[in-house]
């Protein structure tokens, strides 16, 4: 049975406050080298944001420097204020109706076979900016038909209204992270709700059976082990086809603090339990985030090419 998403606040004094030392199973190394560079000199020459800059994702070195990058659209300020992110937050620009022609440029010219997009949230819109996902994943097709396209959408406050044009669209992968346990949400992510994200994932897989739906879970914020794996049975209880677990890493002082540090031994126990119930990928390890090896996701399953042939694919990851 799903868990009964909860509204209650973690307690202050349940907060560990006390920094920790990092543990030696994590080492993040430096961004660096002449990808990295060019596919920096890329985005700002087009006037883009990426999540892997403003969200400091620890993993930045290693996908910039193969040529690997996750657009990050809507502008860089972001409507809500959850208190593990590093995106800033506060009220938006006007829309940039020419972002997602941008994007779709700076695709092709880095000749992905698979294109991660994401956005801020945009609550001061109807449609949280679904038109400019919509049109992104259309225009990637036009200028470069054999790349595949995965979307980490926000929830839409639940509008089935804004998932449907996104749907419309036909991404290969529809993602949505519900980032934590119900006990914390409403501490974690107080202007979210754990209903909202339920109903973006299970009607994506309703409004398309043959989209692949993903989901990303962070640990170390407070929540039991036991407490992951009911989230992980609700995600499976919505259809969702591939799930992501990572450590969370605090961004600054000023942002939450780091409740404890997984082992490796309980990433695997979380993967294993994953494969075990059901999901056709489980990505768990400390530093594994979103869009982590997501193009290896993509191959490992044969998204096109079962999309082309209607196979069933299964994989044992």
């Amino acid at each position: 049975m799903p868990a009964t998403p909860t509204r209650d606040r973690v307690k202050p004094e349940e907060i560990n406050t006390q920094p920790l030392r990092r543990p030696e199973w994590i080492k993040v190394r430096a961004p660096s080298g002449e990808t990295y560079e060019w596919l920096q000199g890329l985005m700002r020459k087009k006037e883009l944001h990426t999540v892997c800059e403003e969200a400091m994702c620890p993993n930045l070195g290693e996908c910039w420097g193969s040529g690997t990058a996750t657009f990050l659209m809507l502008g860089d300020v972001c409507t809500r204020s959850c208190v593990f992110c590093d995106i800033k937050h506060g009220k938006p620009a006007l829309m940039d109706w020419g972002e997602a022609e941008r994007v779709a440029q700076a695709v092709k010219a880095m000749n992905l076979k698979h294109a991660v997009i994401t956005s801020v949230n945009r609550d001061e819109r109807r449609d949280g900016g679904a038109p400019i996902f919509a049109m992104v994943i259309r225009r990637i097709r036009e200028l470069l038909p054999g790349c595949s396209i995965e979307v980490l959408i926000p929830d839409f406050k639940g509008s089935l209204e804004a998932l449907k044009i996104v749907m419309e669209a036909r991404p290969e992968i529809l993602n949505h992270n519900v980032e934590t346990v119900p006990r914390l949400f409403k501490t974690i992510q107080p202007q979210d709700s754990y209903d909202w994200a339920a109903a973006t994932l299970s009607n994506a897989k309703k409004l398309d059976p043959e989209v692949l739906t993903k989901s990303g879970i962070m640990v170390g914020l407070g929540e039991e082990l036991e407490e992951v794996k009911a989230v992980m049975r609700d995600q499976r209880s919505w259809a969702v086809d591939i799930l992501t677990i990572g450590q969370y890493l605090q961004p600054s002082k000023k942002h939450f603090p780091i409740s404890r540090y997984y082992t490796m031994e309980e990433f695997k126990e979380l993967k294993e339990y994953g494969m075990e119930i059901g999901f056709k990928w489980v990505e768990s390890a400390p530093l594994v985030r979103s869009s982590y090896h997501a193009a290896d996701q993509v191959r490992a399953l044969s998204i096109v090419h079962r999309k082309l042939y209607g196979e069933t694919v299964t994989s044992s990851q």
